[in-house]
């Protein structure tokens, strides 16, 4: 690709994975969450390989691929932690601690970050299987019909 194209992924980069994790962060509170910002990260990820050579990202495969296992992994067991009582129940909410503040009654809230108990992990979780995911397979069909050598 030409310097133009590589000079302005390096600068929409950094501003496009910023957005992804906000997106990923205050998907309880707004729309959007896990996936919707694991897309964009990934659209990131295909931002970089089209402007830089995709032979360069192939070592990347291997580590995005257990990270995807991870996300799936972090999700399944935040899923089953509430078991004792119901499937997927919330069981940080309302109990105090980072997650678990109590929602504010009075007057206008805008969201709180911290009232939303488990949500917010299972969207990084799913943000994470997403990002792995989408970023797996934009890399290995950059690399297919590649002959190395």
């Amino acid at each position: 690709m030409s310097v133009i194209v590589r000079t302005i992924s390096r600068v929409v980069a950094p501003v496009a994975l910023a957005f992804g994790a906000y997106v990923i962060m205050h998907g309880h509170l707004t729309p959007g969450g896990g996936f919707q910002g694991g897309a964009v990260v990934a659209s990131v990820v295909a931002l970089l390989v089209v402007a830089f050579e995709s032979g360069r990202w192939k070592k990347w495969k291997d580590v995005l691929l257990p990270l995807e296992d991870l996300g799936a992994m972090a999700f399944t067991i935040l899923a089953f932690l509430g078991l004792g009582a119901t499937f997927f129940r919330n069981i940080l909410a309302g109990g105090g601690g980072l997650f678990g503040a109590p929602v504010p009654q009075l007057g206008p809230n805008p969201g709180a970050l911290n009232t939303a108990g488990t949500l917010p992990l299972m969207n990084w979780a799913v943000g994470l299987k997403v990002i792995a995911g989408l970023g797996s397979v934009v890399i290995l069909l950059s690399l297919f019909g590649r002959e190395d050598g």
